[in-house]
């Protein structure tokens, strides 16, 4: 009888010291850029500026001393009369939208190629055309983004459609404005799927790792790019009809229960 119990009893020991070890590998998959020291600079990848697209939407507005003249520039709503731009704001003029040839069509200028420039760098080249064209003598353009955006799905607290208005956004800031992964997110294999020219291309980041996250042509984000979190082998488990498999640590964490629990009912 002791022999027996003996045996129950080191098996139970056996099977719960595995699931300790298990959960404490499962413990360093959760950390961000593991290997980062506080003694050693990184180098970061140049600023990546947004670049225009076809179909972005923009707010540009045009000031200057000759009122009626930058009025022109500027697409009033239809609702709207506007007299004087001492009590204008954003709500008061419709967007441009980006055609599928780059262009935006402006009054008077016509013709203006956004697709491929940076939000001041399309604000300077209006300015130039405005006053290479003697319309303005002192024109201020600003070019603010309407709608653009990018997508997180999968294991975040907050997923869906994310705006951006700054003119760079890295990957570590779109999943903290995404309520950052979810415990049951697989940290070491981000993918980021980018849409460019009619092209999808992959990425897979892996966070726990810091060359993998800085290196990566992901690391910065362009507009409408998507992101997926994957969730780790538990949750996926988790999710079947029979989630008590023997697959999860719950389940070993019972046997060992039921060992234990056998081992003392035979002992008394």
């Amino acid at each position: 009888m002791n022999r027996i119990r003996n045996k129950i009893l080191h098996w139970g020991l056996f099977l719960a010291v595995c699931c300790m070890l298990s959960a404490c590998a499962t413990g360093t998959k959760v950390t961000y850029l593991q290997d980062i020291r506080p003694d050693v600079t990184m180098k970061l990848q140049e600023p990546r500026d947004l670049r225009l697209q076809p179909g972005d939407k923009l707010s540009i507005i045009v000031h200057s001393r000759d009122l009626e003249v930058a009025q022109m520039f500027n697409l009033v709503n239809s609702d709207r009369n506007l007299q004087s731009s001492s009590s204008v704001n954003n709500e008061d003029y419709s967007l441009y939208t980006i055609d599928n040839e780059g262009n935006i069509d402006m009054p008077v200028l016509g013709p203006v190629k956004a697709q491929g420039l940076t939000r001041i760098e399309l604000s300077n080249l209006i300015k130039y055309r405005l006053l290479a064209g003697n319309l303005l003598r002192d024109p201020v353009v600003t070019v603010e983004y309407a709608n653009l955006s990018f997508y997180v799905a999968g294991e975040v607290n907050d997923p869906g459609l994310k705006k951006i208005e700054r003119d760079r956004i890295t990957l570590l800031e779109a999943l903290s404005q995404a309520g950052d992964l979810t415990i049951q997110g697989k940290r070491d294999n981000i993918l980021v799927i980018r849409t460019e020219n009619g092209v999808q291309t992959p990425y897979r980041v892996d966070l726990t790792q810091t060359n993998s996250l800085y290196s990566s042509p992901a690391f910065y984000l362009q507009q409408n790019d998507y992101i997926y979190v994957e969730p780790t082998q538990v949750r996926a488990n988790e999710s079947k009809l029979n989630a008590n498999t023997t697959r999860t640590p719950s389940f070993w964490i019972s046997v060992a229960s039921f060992l234990m629990t056998v081992a003392v009912l035979f002992t008394n």
